[in-house]
């Protein structure tokens, strides 16, 4: 069975940066949506990032645009989430999940995960 290990949670000031990476065990990162979400306390889980491992295509939540990155290395089968310009409203639990691809895209929407990871945490300070 697929597992995903997160790590990189921190705590960081307002502008400050991290980088979450997602080790998945097996051949997750071929052709398969991969992406972050991120849940912060009495929010709903929501989606922050998204690659198709097949073309490398991202998505990225309006939230997130700009200021984050998504990539992989494939070889090592390492997902990455480069976070920069942090601020207070980014803090939260970040997951990172394996998705569904539907109709030839891949999506934000949690419903579509197979496979979570057991989250990392993220405080930015003002």
């Amino acid at each position: 069975q697929v597992q995903l290990v997160e790590s990189g949670g921190g705590a960081v000031q307002t502008g400050g940066s991290l980088r979450l990476s997602c080790g998945a065990s097996g051949s997750t990162l071929r052709s398969n949506c991969m992406g972050w979400f991120r849940q912060a306390p009495g929010k709903e889980r929501e989606g922050v990032a998204v690659v198709y491992t097949g073309d490398d295509s991202t998505q990225f939540a309006d939230s997130v645009k700009g200021r984050f990155t998504i990539s992989r290395d494939n070889a090592k089968n390492i997902l990455f989430l480069q976070m920069n310009s942090l601020k207070p409203e980014d803090t939260a639990m970040y997951y990172c999940a394996i998705i569904v691809r539907l109709g030839g895209a891949c999506s934000l929407s949690r419903s579509l995960v197979t496979t979570w990871g057991q989250g990392t945490q993220v405080t930015v300070s003002s």
